[in-house]
């Protein structure tokens, strides 16, 4: 029986992608580099820190990780406190209120950095219904390595077999069946260009969800 719904952030629960993506383009401009679509994407599920290591390399850049890490973060932020239209993805804030009602435990594992989920978690009241909350910028490895659900696992004191993940992007598919938990992968219009293939469950609307049928997943 499923005791623990492990949940990530950006994709699932809000789009931030939008914003994330003004402020990744913005200071590509700054930098002077040309990031392809297809290199964008496959960004897709990892860490601000580990995104600047692979472009640091990638386009040789003088500047630090940190600092390349903080503009960014400055620029999202900026922009993330000026949009109006953000709002939870359809569907997602009633399961939620259906889990947790019905005594499911549920823990966030999110590649976004901590002040980026405080901002969303405060800015929509979502901190009750979450028992744990672990970010990405904590873990030396991005997703698709498991370490993030491992741990949102551990410290729900919850058996892998008896816990799900749902996602949205591949290389969080990949994490959440390289730690042997069930995934649930949400194929929505906002992910673009992922791979669902590994998930063990495919929905393209959370209505398609609730606490009855997750329960009995195995």
């Amino acid at each position: 029986m499923i005791k623990t719904v492990i949940f990530d952030m950006d994709g699932v629960i809000v789009d931030t992608e939008p914003v994330h993506h003004h402020a990744y383009n913005e200071h590509f401009t700054q930098l002077n580099i040309d990031v392809s679509p297809e290199m964008y994407s496959s960004f897709t599920g990892n860490s601000t820190k580990n995104i600047f290591e692979r472009l640091k390399a990638q386009f040789n850049l003088d500047e630090e990780v940190n600092a390349l890490v903080e503009t960014k973060r400055k620029l999202f932020n900026d922009a993330f406190d000026s949009k109006e239209d953000l709002y939870l993805l359809d569907g997602v804030e009633d399961l939620i209120k259906d889990l947790y009602s019905n005594g499911m435990q549920l823990v966030l594992a999110s590649s976004s950095a901590t002040v980026t989920i405080n901002r969303v978690f405060n800015r929509f009241g979502l901190y009750k219904y979450f028992t744990h909350i672990v970010s990405g910028e904590d873990f030396p490895k991005s997703k698709p390595h498991p370490a993030i659900f491992l741990k949102a696992a551990e410290l729900s004191q919850t058996p892998v077999e008896n816990c799900i993940v749902i996602e949205d992007s591949t290389n969080g598919i990949m994490a959440a069946k390289a730690a042997c938990i069930y995934c649930i992968g949400y194929d929505s219009f906002h992910s673009k260009m992922q791979d669902y293939s590994l998930a063990d469950m495919v929905i393209k609307d959370f209505k398609e969800l609730s606490f009855e049928r997750i329960k009995g997943l195995k």
